[in-house]
């Protein structure tokens, strides 16, 4: 029931006779305030109820502000069985008064004024069980069987059993069933029909409002088959389910399900038994727990009275084994000829094992100089000149996996096999064209050159169409060589002409920054604490030994709008986490107002495009702009650590994007002021906008955040 503006009127009755016949009369009343009712009932008893809501110049209201009183129906917390809604003004047809009745139960309503800017005007009405009064009398209750009769009496068929309660005092609240001497007690709210054939017994009940039970009483009768000339018995079958060791055995349980289906009269009765005990009715699948050989039989009878022969199912329960919790046993060796020196000529072939005495290895994965993870299937040949790690692991199939372990050693160069002579080096696991992920596997082809190596995306390309029929040469050849199938030729050739690569505006080749040497290292310049090294593999890894936070900054050149381009990799000793960052358009250090801490420039006038995989800690993860963008640990993703990810931070205007792993996963404009708190409490923010060019940093948090940098690149757009 909903009320709207409503009069005595408008009702058929005044006040007074509406009030006489209902049991208790509850008074809102409102005025000017508009964040509370001047009064309002707080509690109140079950059943028929006079509301009255009064909001009118006698009440207080000066103003002529309209009240309304509402029953909120939409929170499962309160009562939703009277969806009350009075509107009241001092000057409508009744003079902002207004009365209805309804029924309440026990409770709590929430009451409301629903105008817009009316603040707090609510309340809660608590409504309790009246108590039945004195009433001490149970129901008086009976049951009525009816249905086609035969001579002896049976009901044919079926039987309908109607079951009637009436209560004088307090009312009935309840009325439930039982079928058989023994069944579980059910509400009755339509009458009981019975179609088993066979004698049966129905009990009944009811109890009332104040909480008197009637005793139970019972009705009996017999169903009997109507006439047929069925003489087929049911046909049966049963099933066992469950979780199965490799012996066919069930774990911990078995369920037996049991069917049966008769054309004829119908199926009437279905049984089992478990082992040589007692037949009992069957009613849902019959689970089996106990341990060891078990035997269920089965049978079922139809309305005629046919029954089944008896059958049965066999099967065996066991307890679980104890779970595989020990990881795989790995080992690895290397082979192939050595100089004096100890490094391999030409080439060295690393050969991975792995046993588990358990549940058995599913796999072996290993990386190449902190790439990412491959599946092992035969020995790896490394054949590029230089100092090699390769990581190995495995996994049970019990999803345990062991601890990475680690093998390093040296190729030289021989009179053997020349290494590959690859246009590029990019052993990313799928195939990126510019920014764009197919997420075809980067395979290694005939040439010894993964299929990135050899698209060449990052060549300067004088058009976009030299750059396509490249592309479409290279993915030939490799549909021709059973590297590829049509669908990745598809995918591959589609990512090149999304890429963009080779149109005007990208026309720009991107310079080195860093490209692994030393020439190109000592452009860099280091402020504040901590420290960078070249390492051998060609990276730029802050230091173990030198605490503190600082920054390695380039200062030949600040930029403008630019893509920035680089690969970052987390060396976090033991189970933590490396915390860094990339410093973008910040001013330059030794001319500013901070340079007794200089660090602290790039924090406080540029931005920092975080690196941060850790679950835990500081809520700024990976692609984050720190302190202005943030982005939680799903969003930015994670690879396992020692892994290389790419970076792509592409400044347009005061529009970010940051992309990891050819996938965007954050974009800002700091374009209207600041929308954030700053990072820190005396960031100067810089109008909101910060710079619009600057130079180009990374972070070094200190001993522990151990984190390495390579293959920097830039190009202005």
């Amino acid at each position: 029931m909903v009320v709207g503006l409503t009069s005595a009127t408008a009702w058929g009755k005044t006040d007074d006779e509406r009030r006489a016949g209902a049991a208790q009369v509850l008074t809102w009343t409102a005025g000017d305030p508009i964040d509370r009712y001047l009064t309002f009932p707080t509690t109140a008893v079950a059943g028929a109820t006079t509301i009255v809501f009064e909001n009118s110049t006698a009440t207080g209201n000066t103003t002529g502000m309209p009240h309304t009183l509402t029953f909120d129906v939409s929170d499962p917390e309160y009562n939703n069985d009277v969806p009350l809604n009075i509107l009241a003004n001092p000057s409508d047809a009744s003079g902002g008064k207004h009365s209805v009745e309804v029924t309440l139960t026990p409770g709590r309503y929430l009451f409301k004024c629903t105008i817009p800017g009316h603040g707090q005007m609510q309340g809660i009405l608590t409504v309790t069980e009246d108590g039945g009064g004195d009433d001490t009398t149970a129901p008086e209750t009976s049951a009525q069987v009816t249905g086609d009769r035969n001579a002896d009496g049976a009901y044919i068929g079926q039987a309908t059993v109607a079951i009637g309660a009436n209560d004088e005092g307090s009312g009935v609240e309840k009325v439930e069933y039982a079928l058989g001497a023994d069944g579980p007690w059910q509400p009755y709210t339509a009458p009981v029909v019975v179609d088993q054939v066979g004698a049966h017994v129905l009990r009944y009940r009811a109890t009332d409002k104040a909480g008197n039970t009637a005793a139970e009483k019972s009705a009996e009768f017999t169903v009997a088959a109507p006439p047929t000339d069925d003489t087929t018995a049911p046909e049966t079958s049963a099933t066992v389910s469950g979780e199965k060791d490799a012996e066919g055995n069930y774990l911990d349980m078995a369920t037996v399900t049991v069917t049966a289906s008769d054309t004829g009269s119908g199926v009437n009765t279905i049984e089992y038994a478990v082992g040589d005990g007692a037949w009992q009715p069957y009613t849902a699948p019959v689970m089996v727990h106990e341990a060891g050989a078990h035997t269920v039989r089965y049978k079922a009878t139809d309305k005629a009275g046919n029954a089944a022969a008896e059958k049965s199912v066999a099967f065996t329960v066991v307890t679980p084994p104890d779970p595989d919790t020990t990881a795989p046993v790995t080992a690895a060796s290397v082979a192939g000829t050595r100089n004096s020196d100890g490094a391999y000529i030409t080439s060295a072939t690393v050969t991975l094992s792995a046993a588990d005495t358990e549940s058995g290895v599913e796999k072996i994965e290993y990386s190449l100089d902190s790439g990412p993870y491959l599946a092992y299937t035969t020995p790896v040949i490394v054949d590029r000149v230089g100092h090699h790690t390769v990581r190995y692991r495995a996994t049970d199939k019990a999803g345990n996996t062991a601890e990475a372990k680690s093998v390093s050693f040296s190729v030289a160069e021989g009179g053997g096999v020349p290494a590959p002579n690859c246009p590029e080096f990019d052993e990313r696991l799928t195939v990126i064209v510019g920014s764009v992920d197919t997420g075809v596997p980067n395979r290694m082809t005939s040439s010894r050159c993964t299929i990135n190596e050899l698209i060449e995306d990052e060549k300067d390309w004088s058009s976009h169409a030299l750059f396509l029929k490249h592309v479409d040469t290279v993915v030939d050849r490799l549909l021709t060589d059973g590297v590829i199938d049509a669908r990745e030729h598809r995918k591959i050739y589609r990512a090149a002409k999304q890429s963009g690569i080779g149109k005007p505006g990208q026309t720009e080749g991107y310079r080195d920054l860093f490209d692994g040497t030393q020439s190109t290292f000592s452009q860099w310049q280091h402020v504040g604490g901590g420290k960078f090294g070249l390492t051998a593999d060609g990276a730029m890894t802050s230091s173990t030994t030198v605490p503190g936070m600082g920054m390695l900054w380039f200062p030949q050149r600040s930029y403008g709008d630019f893509s920035l381009k680089l690969q970052w990799r987390d060396d976090a000793p033991g189970t933590g986490n490396a915390n860094g960052g990339v410093f973008v358009r910040f001013p330059y250090v030794h001319d500013n107002p901070e340079e007794s801490r200089p660090e602290w420039v790039a924090i406080k006038y540029g931005h920092e495009i975080q690196v941060l995989d850790r679950p835990d800690g500081d809520m700024y993860k990976t692609g984050s702009v720190y302190g202005f963008d943030r982005v939680g640990l799903a969003g930015a993703g994670v690879t396992p650590k020692g892994t290389w990810n790419d970076y792509e931070i592409r400044v347009e205007g005061q529009h970010y994007s940051v992309f990891r792993n050819g996938k965007l996963i954050n974009e800002f404009d700091n374009t209207g002021g600041q929308v954030f708190q700053p990072p820190r409490s005396d960031d100067p923010g810089t109008d909101g906008r910060r710079y619009a060019s600057g130079y180009i940093g990374l972070q070094v948090h200190g001993t522990t955040d151990v984190i390495s940098y390579r293959n920097i690149r830039v190009k202005e757009l």
